[in-house]
């Protein structure tokens, strides 16, 4: 069974910068396509950003597009989101996802996932 955990979150500051890491035990991370999700106060698991097993392919939520950028480490069994210019908008809890079974912007396509680590962007 796999095992995530994200680290990295914090409170910045409006048009800072942070980098998000997601680190998998249990299993090799370099079989599976991975994800980002976030959600916010009230508001359903949205996605964010996914990468193929191999990290030749990646896919972007509009609202973080040209912004954030997804990125693996498969010797690391990690998978990285570095994001930049973070707006107010942006403040949630941010999942990373694996074993992938059908759509990749689908938080219900996905059977692993992390326990969340919390961002916060201040204005």
């Amino acid at each position: 069974q796999m095992q995530l955990v994200e680290s990295g979150g914090g409170l910045v500051q409006a048009g800072d910068s942070l980098r998000l890491s997601c680190t998998a035990s249990g299993r090799t991370l370099s079989m599976y396509s991975m994800g980002w999700f976030r959600q916010a106060p009230g508001k359903e698991r949205e996605f964010v950003a996914a990468i193929s097993p191999s990290g030749s392919r990646e896919y972007d939520a509009d609202s973080v597009k040209g912004r954030f950028t997804i990125s693996r480490d498969n010797a690391k069994n990690t998978v990285y989101l570095q994001m930049n210019s973070m707006a107010p908008e942006d403040t949630a809890v941010y999942y990373c996802a694996s074993d992938l079974r059908g759509n990749y912007n689908r938080a219900d396509a996905y059977r692993a996932w992390g326990q969340g680590t919390q961002v916060t962007v201040s204005s």
